[in-house]
């Protein structure tokens, strides 16, 4: 409330210091009631991470969920109770303002992944205040950077050794051969991180135009990240996907390689340029067809086999049209910020769900 000089009006100051007050009792008694430590840092407000008693490493992929549409009023005191009902809750992470109101969304981190999936199954949808719901799903912990315009003639050694110089935390590179010419690769490589966290730091240094390899400004994105598939799912798949085949090798030519071992067992094959699939009439000859072929020589070609994932969820970017298209962030801005892995606005779409 504003006098006529345009100042504030005391009264509004003492009701704000008020609220201050009982928001930061609000969270005290929470941790002393749970005995999980809380701190603030990079624009996020950590409970736990690891709990109280915790040994060993953190929770696996796949334990941690995404909430959305959170009034901006609400905080850890009423939100951690709520997530609690699912299961134990390993880290709890609610992106802030400066001004102290949180961001309308935070990361849930359960102790294993039956936990996650029903906080999906329980909250999503979740009416938290009359006329409010929040929107729960997979958080994506994404740990793989894109890397472009890398030279065509460098190979997956050097551009490993390169990306080790330059970064921490490496652990793999991928490359894939150009569909015309084996021996050079296609001009761009994922590169795999320890963590997240090593990935998020390595995209913050590596900016396009800030950065050279090989005297070549790179490009740098998150890579698309791939969703879990649930194991009961991919136990019944038996569609096999080949990579980096001959352009000129043809679908008769698979049919043949994929069921030399035994003839009769392919039901049809898919090739599309320098990729296939190859559909089995039962799963265990797809599985002894992965082992035995993977690796194999085609036409020239040293090819990748392994299995298919089923429509819609090879795709990384599913659960995030899926959350787009509900809504779940509403007004709230993109999910980012924290350690750099959001999309902020400006990011391509799959960098939305990613881990900040």
């Amino acid at each position: 409330m504003e006098g006529d000089s345009g100042k504030v009006s005391p009264l509004v100051g003492e009701d704000q210091f008020k609220a201050s007050c009982a928001k930061e009792m609000a969270l005290l008694a929470l941790m002393e009631q749970t005995g999980y430590n809380m701190v603030q840092e990079n624009g996020q407000r950590k409970y736990g991470g690891p709990p109280p008693g915790w040994e060993g490493p953190p929770p696996p992929r796949g334990c941690e969920v995404f909430v959305g549409k959170i009034p901006r009023d609400l905080y850890e005191d009423k939100l951690v109770p709520l997530f609690e009902r699912a299961g134990r809750i390993y880290e709890f992470r609610l992106m802030m303002e400066f001004s102290g109101e949180n961001r309308g969304y935070a990361f849930v981190m359960y102790t294993n992944r039956e936990a996650a999936q029903r906080a999906i199954q329980m909250l999503d949808n979740y009416e938290i205040r009359p006329g409010k719901f929040i929107g729960v799903c997979v958080s994506l912990d994404n740990c793989r950077l894109f890397i472009g315009s890398i030279p065509k003639d460098k190979r997956k050694d050097e551009i490993m050794d390169e990306m080790k110089k330059v970064t921490d935390g490496v652990v793999d590179v991928i490359v894939y051969p150009s569909s015309t010419d084996k021996s050079r690769n296609r001009g761009f490589a994922f590169v795999e991180y320890e963590s997240h966290k090593a990935a998020a730091m390595a995209r913050r240094k590596l900016i396009p135009g800030t950065f050279q390899l090989w005297g070549h400004s790179i490009q740098v994105d998150w890579a698309e990240p791939e969703k879990d598939v649930d194991e009961e799912v991919m136990q019944r798949v038996r569609v096999l996907y080949v990579r980096n085949l001959m352009l000129s090798t043809s679908e008769e030519t698979l049919h043949q390689e994929f069921s030399r071992f035994k003839p009769g067992s392919v039901e049809r094959v898919k090739k599309l340029t320098d990729y296939a699939f190859v559909h089995y009439r039962c799963r265990d000859d797809a599985v002894t067809a992965l082992g035995l072929m993977n690796g194999a020589q085609i036409d020239g070609a040293t090819v990748e086999v392994t299995l298919a994932k089923p429509a819609g969820i090879k795709d990384g970017g599913v659960a995030v049209r899926r959350y787009y298209s509900r809504g779940y962030l509403g007004n709230n801005g993109g999910a980012g910020g924290g350690g750099g892995g959001g999309a902020g606005g400006n990011g391509t779409l799959p960098v939305t769900l990613i881990q900040p």
